[in-house]
């Protein structure tokens, strides 16, 4: 299996995509039986997760992306302390598509509402993958750690510019 995608930053926009490839037939995809909504514990099923923060502060925010289509943001104070649903995000529109060889997730969002104008963001794009047998593994843009943990802000490897 291998994860490959992209994202970048244009003014207040960011664009995300990321495409898990391989047999998916091992891998467990959450339904999409109901409309999505925000809802908790996506890391606990396959899902994408993307971290922001900016460079002078502690506090950072979680996006969780779920295949079914349900979503959620989260805002941290500091690594790992004060979790809370990020109320400035309302809906997290985005798009995935399934064939037997590709699991695609593509978005793109306002962060305007959780980033001062101008601030250079640090990132990372991660994955939750679960497997049809129970098993989980964690994919992110880098594991600083020996065991993953995308919270962690040395682990945010990719610089996205502001503008000014």
């Amino acid at each position: 299996m291998t994860i490959g995608g992209s994202i970048a930053r244009r003014a207040d926009t960011l664009s995300v995509r990321c495409e898990v490839r391989g047999s998916l037939s091992k891998v467990s995809i959450p339904a999409d039986t109901e409309p999505p909504r925000r809802k908790d514990r996506l890391w606990e099923e396959t899902c994408l997760e993307l971290f922001l923060g900016t460079a002078d502060s502690g506090e950072y925010r979680e996006f969780n992306l779920s295949p079914s289509g349900h979503w959620n943001v989260y805002r941290f104070t500091r690594y790992r302390e004060g979790m809370r649903e990020e109320t400035a995000i309302v809906s997290l529109p985005f798009d995935v598509r399934r064939d037997p060889e590709a699991l695609t997730f593509t978005a793109e969002f306002g962060i305007e509402k959780i980033v001062p104008a101008g601030k250079d963001l640090a990132a990372t794009v991660a994955a939750v993958i679960r497997t049809t047998d129970g098993g989980k593994s964690h994919w992110a843009t880098a594991h600083p750690a020996s065991r993953p943990d995308f919270h962690r802000r040395d682990g945010f490897a990719l610089t996205l510019p502001g503008e000014g």
